[in-house]
C-alpha cells in the first residue's frame, strides 16, 4: 500500500503510488512506527519544496522521527499548495524565488521568515485550503499559476476537504492536473469556466510568478 504522502494543489495529503518530481515537508507530522500521518497536517510554518535526491543521499521515507517526506507532481503543484523552494538543497531556486517574491510584492528584499509568515496566512482558512478570488482573466495569469473549479460537499465543509478540479496555466491556456500529469481541457469544458474559477496559488506567490519566477513543470505540461 502506498504511504499517505502525496500533496495535491489543494494542499491535501493523500495516498497514491506515484510520487512526482519534488519532495518537501511541513515539519514532523507522522508516526515512524506505523508510517502513518498524525491528525495534524503541519507542525511548522516553514513549508518547503526539496529535490528528491541531494548529494547522493536518499531518505528512507517516514522511517525516523524527522521531517515527514511529502511528494509533489511538480513545483507548480507545490507552490499552489503553499510551499516554497528550500534554501538548503535548492539554494539557487530559493534565492530566485525570494528575489521575484520581493519584486512582485513591492519590497527591496525579503527574508525566508517573512515569506513563510505571509504564505501561512494565505494558504490556510482554519484547517481548510484558503481559496482566493481570481481577480483577472485566465489569459492574464502568469506561467505556472494554478486555479480550480471547486465545490464543497457537506463533509468537506466540516473537515476542510475541497472537491473540484485543479488547472495549470501554461503556454496561454489551462491544463487539467492529475497525479500522473496534465491533460488537455476540452473546449466544451472551457466554456463558462472563467466565472467559476478560484485561485489556488497564494497571491504573494502569484506576484512572484508575475515578477519572473519560473517553476519547474512536469513534462506533460509541454506535451499536452
Amino acid at each position: 500500500m502506498p504511504l499517505q504522502n502525496r500533496v495535491t494543489p489543494f494542499g491535501e495529503i493523500v495516498a497514491v503510488a506515484s510520487r512526482g518530481m519534488f519532495t518537501g515537508n511541513r515539519g514532523i507530522i507522522h508516526d515512524p512506527a506505523t508510517k502513518t500521518l498524525l491528525k495534524r497536517r503541519w507542525s511548522s510554518h516553514v513549508w518547503i519544496t526539496c529535490t528528491c535526491e541531494f548529494r547522493g543521499r536518499r531518505r528512507d521515507v517516514m522511517a525516523a522521527r524527522s521531517w515527514t517526506e511529502l511528494f509533489f507532481l511538480d513545483e507548480a503543484t507545490a507552490l499552489a499548495a503553499g510551499h516554497r523552494p528550500c534554501y538548503y538543497c535548492r539554494r539557487t531556486d530559493a534565492n530566485a524565488f525570494a528575489a521575484a517574491w520581493a519584486r512582485g510584492n513591492g519590497l527591496e528584499q525579503v527574508s525566508a521568515k517573512q515569506i513563510d509568515a505571509t504564505l501561512h496566512r494565505e494558504r490556510l482558512d482554519g484547517k481548510a485550503k484558503r481559496l482566493h478570488p481570481l481577480a483577472c482573466a485566465v489569459s492574464e495569469l502568469p506561467e505556472g499559476a494554478m486555479v480550480a473549479d471547486v465545490k464543497r460537499d457537506d463533509a468537506g465543509a466540516r473537515d476542510g476537504r475541497c472537491i473540484g478540479t485543479a488547472y495549470l496555466f501554461t503556454r496561454g491556456g489551462l491544463l487539467r492536473w492529475s497525479f500522473e500529469g496534465y491533460q488537455a481541457v476540452e473546449a466544451v469544458v472551457m466554456d463558462g469556466l472563467q466565472d467559476r474559477l478560484v485561485l489556488l496559488t497564494p497571491p504573494s506567490t502569484l506576484r512572484a510568478l508575475e515578477a519572473g519566477y519560473q517553476p519547474a513543470l512536469h513534462p506533460s505540461a509541454r506535451t499536452n
